[in-house]
This record gives structure tokens, C-alpha cells and sequence, in this order.
């Protein structure tokens, strides 16, 4: 494994305390719930570890006890991990309320939280020119100006020194606060090298246009080279390099399909670092994407490699 200083994907954003239950009721009445970590950027260096390709995460956490577990969780996954402690304000929360089986909704308490008071001055010197890929997402250019510009100062960096950027749309409605995001993902597709989004949020990207293959192409224009639009249980399409993709989902009986996202970007990710071919790295995304449905937790049932070959397992005990 190269060493801690060189990482192989560098990404950035904010990580918080997670609460959540494994299962279904309100919150006002369920007795116990589960203390864990949670944030997409986190979840993909996390994924990445697992798969053997090393990452480091960018942050800034509180001086406080969620702030130790979230750093202290990401050494422990492997994670190369740049956070700044403020003192001045506290890690993030985020509740997860299952109400049905199929229904879950988020809550978000992140308002002036450390996070979201990332500057371009807490990225390390060197850290992201020294890349092979920067990985970020619409999620942090959501939480204030301030990460927003970080964002945007290290794709630049990024881009000045030849590293390719991934940036994942990763829309989350909550955080706009009814703000247009369109500019926003738009001035980052241009900046980036490949581009990841479901159906819903590639229409953003490209407005008033929903076939297929005209929003791969619209987002194309913007600038990237490679555009992954994930289809969820029907799989994925992509534009790479001028040719089309599309590769069918794992059949799989989801039980939690919270991660799937991060671990579908981190899956291709590491085969591209990896200069394995477009078929493999498709592949291993959807493969890693239906692994992190198996499980409860954003992260916790991430797979590693060996792992992977239990999509295909006939027999229900190995002995």
C-alpha cells in the first residue's frame, strides 16, 4: 500500500454523528436508537479502503465527543484523515427515522456546525496535487458559501496539477433550502473529469431534457469525459470517452439501500485508478453498489473484495 502522504483519492466534506434505528417506528416513541457516523464524501474513502485503493478525507470536525468517533472511525477503516478541530463549534447530527419498512426520512443539524465551516485553508498543502483522483459532491457546495468556494478552490487546485475530479451530484433537497442548485452543478460538472447522478439529478444538470441518452450527452457538453448515470435496481448507463455503457444491476433482496450511492462511485473509482477497463469499472460499481444494500448503516456493511464473490454464493453457509 503506497504511504499515508500519497493517497490515491483525495476527498472533502462534512462527516457528523449518525442516529438511526435498525428498526421501523417514529421517533417519537422509539426507546433506543444506534450511534454511528455518517457522510457521503466519508462513506466513499471508507468504500475505497475496502477495495484496497487508499484515500484520505478533508474536514473539520468539533472539539467534542462526535468529532473524536468520526475521526477516529475513519483511521480505524484505513482512512488517511485531514481534519481540522474547531473549537468554536460542534460535529454535525443527523437522524434517520424509518417509519415503514419502506419509508425512511432524514433530519439534518448541521446549521453552523463545524462543517460547514470548511475554508480552502483547511485543505493541506500538497495533499490534493500529490491525488491520482479528487473526489467531491453537491453536498458540501450546499452547507454555507464558505465550503462552496472550498470546493471550487480544490477542483482548481486539482485541475492545475492535473488531477482528475469526480464530483457525485448527490442532491439532497433539505440543504438547498429552496436555492437553485443548477449553477452550482453545472460550474462543477465543468470543472470535473467524470460525472455521477441519478436520473432525477442529471435533469438538473441538463433541464427540461429526461431521455437517457440526451442527458448523458448534455452533461458531456458541460465538459467531462466520463458521465454515470445509475439507474438503481435497473443498473447503470454511461458516456466514457465518446462510447456508450450500460450494465445491469446485481439482483439482490435490498434491506437498507442508504450508501449504495457512495459505494457505487467508490467501486468505480477504484478500478479506474486502477486503469482497469470501462466494463470492469462498471461492473465493480454496480457490484459494490448492491453489496451496501445487504446491510443496515451508511457505511458499516461496505464491502472488501473477497467479499464480493457472496452476490454470487448458491449455498447460504459457507463451510
Amino acid at each position: 500500500m503506497p504511504p499515508a502522504e500519497s493517497p490515491r483519492v483525495v476527498t472533502l466534506g462534512e462527516t457528523m454523528g449518525l442516529l438511526y434505528s435498525d428498526i421501523p417506528g417514529s421517533l417519537a416513541q422509539l426507546p433506543t436508537m444506534r450511534l454511528s457516523i455518517g457522510g457521503a464524501e466519508s462513506n466513499v474513502a471508507i468504500a475505497l479502503s475496502r477495495l484496497g485503493t487508499p484515500a484520505a478525507w478533508i474536514g473539520r470536525t468539533g472539539d467534542d465527543s462526535l468529532g473524536e468517533r468520526v475521526r477516529r472511525e475513519l483511521r480505524a477503516e484505513g482512512v488517511d484523515v485531514h481534519s481540522v478541530v474547531d473549537s468554536t463549534a460542534p460535529t454535525g447530527l443527523m437522524l434517520k427515522e424509518r417509519r415503514t419498512n419502506d419509508s425512511l426520512s432524514v433530519y439534518y443539524y448541521r446549521a453552523e456546525s463545524a462543517g460547514s465551516r470548511l475554508t480552502a485553508g483547511d485543505i493541506p498543502v500538497g495533499l490534493i496535487e500529490r491525488a491520482a483522483v479528487l473526489h467531491v459532491t453537491g453536498i458540501t457546495a450546499a452547507l454555507s458559501d464558505s465550503a462552496r468556494e472550498t470546493i471550487f478552490v480544490a477542483i482548481a487546485s486539482a485541475r492545475a496539477a492535473g488531477v482528475p475530479v469526480a464530483f457525485d451530484v448527490n442532491h439532497r433537497a433539505r440543504l438547498w433550502r429552496g436555492r437553485d442548485p443548477e449553477e452550482t452543478y453545472r460550474r462543477m460538472a465543468g470543472g470535473a473529469d467524470l460525472v455521477f447522478a441519478g436520473e432525477d439529478e442529471a435533469a438538473i444538470l441538463v433541464p427540461g431534457v429526461r431521455n437517457l441518452r440526451d442527458l448523458l450527452l448534455g452533461i458531456a457538453a458541460l465538459g467531462p469525459t466520463t458521465v454515470v448515470i445509475k439507474l438503481g435496481a435497473a443498473g447503470c448507463i454511461a458516456l466514457i470517452d465518446g462510447a456508450e455503457y450500460r450494465q445491469d444491476a446485481v439482483r439482490i433482496s435490498p434491506l437498507d439501500t442508504v450508501g449504495a450511492g457512495d459505494a457505487f462511485v467508490a467501486g468505480y473509482l477504484a478500478e479506474y485508478v486502477a486503469r482497469a477497463s470501462a466494463e470492469d469499472r462498471l461492473r465493480l460499481a454496480v457490484e459494490a453498489g448492491a453489496f451496501a444494500c445487504l446491510s443496515t448503516g451508511d457505511w458499516e456493511g461496505l464491502p472488501r473484495r473477497d467479499e464480493l464473490k457472496l452476490l454470487r454464493a448458491t449455498e447460504p453457509v459457507t463451510r
